[in-house]
């Protein structure tokens, strides 16, 4: 591609308009991003976890879209059919650093005969595009391609070199995915020091005509723990003082009714005092008496956006025991989705140690590092900077997801992962719930939004 003829950024106003100066997202781009969001969710890539998936249809179909636009694209696979796409596409300052683009392939079951419409019909009606992935995150897919063929077509360039990464097996381990690519070919992610993924930069409508961008700035680390009781089988009739279930009971309640401390991250800070800064309150978050939980309670509904993160967790979610009614078994079995805030895993093993107690033991089922990165940095700021441009009365916000991304895993590159995935959503429009609900769909508007925010960012950063 040839180096894009110099040009002025676009004054701040309406979002901008194909043809305006400096943009190169046309009308065929904005088709594209809503056919490929489409096309992307026919392909079945229901992920139900242990292997069971297949990526590669869709990894092709990725592959193809960015080869008619001759850019150049390597399939990689650890397992059979789990395949990722790796692409490279040059910048124009190669002394910049280089920024990594990732987005899943993968997505979680749906039950068809829970939705309006078939779930992989990538049907869109009513200026919206419904099917599993809509949201979550074959949107995000299809804006990357629509954006980087655009750029083809105009002939222009990032200013850092772009490495684009669309992966296996995200909503399971990530091991065939993001963490296999990590771990055996970390020479196509050479030069990268940032990455931008999902989960961030989507219309969060916050009371008062407040519109928040939540900015993902880290993550809390996964902490899924299996949980083991054994005790004397016996007859149900009879006194048993060493009974597993009972004891693993015992253990589940307290954890469940566990108040965790407050831990606030720097991340955390900043959303707080950001968010509270633009509902007219005063946060001083650095106070030995500062209360978060009173704070919480006076930002109206950007609460649930800070409410997860600002301590450890620990659910329970899965009991297995026995196998007839008269029959104690000898063993009893738990599962816990923990999720532990940066830095705060010594308090979380010794709070299990203590809750769990002398007779049920623990370990990890899945773990996953917890993650942060800093909100004052360039990047963060061009990101802050475009969702701005083309929304003049939104506000972009720092925030940290209460769950985790495949940034977790190229995190062991050395690379500072942010959520931003833009979409513009109008109010009632309830984002969040959609993650891996019922009628997940995301409306056209949206999609044109968040490349035309996508192009401005990757281009400018």
């Amino acid at each position: 591609m040839a180096e894009p003829a110099p040009s002025e950024p676009n004054e701040p106003g309406e979002p901008g308009e194909p043809g305006e100066p400096g943009e190169v997202i046309d009308d065929r781009a904005l088709e594209e991003v809503v056919r490929f969001t489409s096309e992307l969710i026919r392909i079945d890539t229901t992920n139900r976890g242990g292997g069971d998936c297949a990526e590669r249809p869709a990894a092709e179909y990725v592959a193809e879209r960015l080869g008619e636009a001759d850019i150049a694209a390597t399939l990689l696979e650890r397992d059979p059919g789990r395949t990722n796409v790796v692409a490279r596409i040059a910048g124009t300052d190669p002394d910049a650093p280089a920024l990594l683009v990732h987005g899943h392939l993968d997505v979680v079951p749906a039950e068809p005969a829970d939705w309006s419409v078939h779930p992989f019909s990538g049907e869109v009606r009513d200026g919206v595009v419904w099917g599993r992935g809509a949201i979550d995150m074959k949107n995000m897919d299809a804006m990357v391609l629509a954006a980087v063929r655009a750029w083809a077509r105009a002939g222009v360039r990032p200013r850092r070199d772009i490495v684009l990464a669309f992966t296996a097996d995200e909503e399971d381990s990530a091991e065939p995915g993001s963490g296999f690519l990590a771990d055996e070919h970390a020479g196509f992610f050479e030069g990268c020091t940032e990455g931008i993924g999902e989960s961030g930069a989507f219309t969060f409508h916050a009371g008062s005509g407040i519109r928040l961008y939540p900015i993902a700035a880290g993550e809390r680390g996964t902490a899924w723990l299996k949980l083991t009781a054994r005790g004397r089988a016996g007859h149900g009739s009879k006194v048993n003082r060493d009974n597993a279930v009972s004891r693993l009971a015992a253990a589940v309640a307290r954890i469940g009714e566990h108040r965790w401390p407050v831990r606030l991250t720097p991340t955390v800070k900043a959303a707080l005092t950001g968010i509270a800064a633009l509902r007219g309150l005063k946060a001083d978050v650095d106070a030995a008496d500062f209360d978060v939980d009173a704070l919480l309670a006076e930002l109206g509904p950007a609460a649930s956006l800070v409410e997860p993160t600002v301590r450890n967790s620990a659910n329970p979610t899965v009991l297995e025991a026995g196998y007839k009614v008269n029959v104690i078994p000898g063993s009893a079995t738990a599962y816990v989705d923990g999720r532990i805030v940066p830095g705060g895993e010594e308090e979380f093993r010794a709070t299990l140690d203590r809750l769990t107690g002398p007779d049920v033991d623990w370990e990890f089922h899945h773990r996953s590092v917890a993650l942060g990165a800093p909100v004052d940095s360039p990047t963060y700021q061009a990101m802050r900077a475009a969702v701005e441009h083309f929304d003049p009365g939104g506000h972009a916000v720092p925030y940290c997801m209460s769950g985790g991304t495949d940034a977790k895993q190229f995190s062991r590159l050395g690379i500072a992962g942010y959520g931003f995935s833009p979409l513009r959503l109008p109010e009632g429009f309830d984002y969040q719930a959609l993650y891996h609900g019922v009628d997940e769909r995301v409306p056209v508007d949206a999609l044109h939004f968040g490349v035309r925010v996508l192009d401005h960012f990757l281009r400018r950063a």
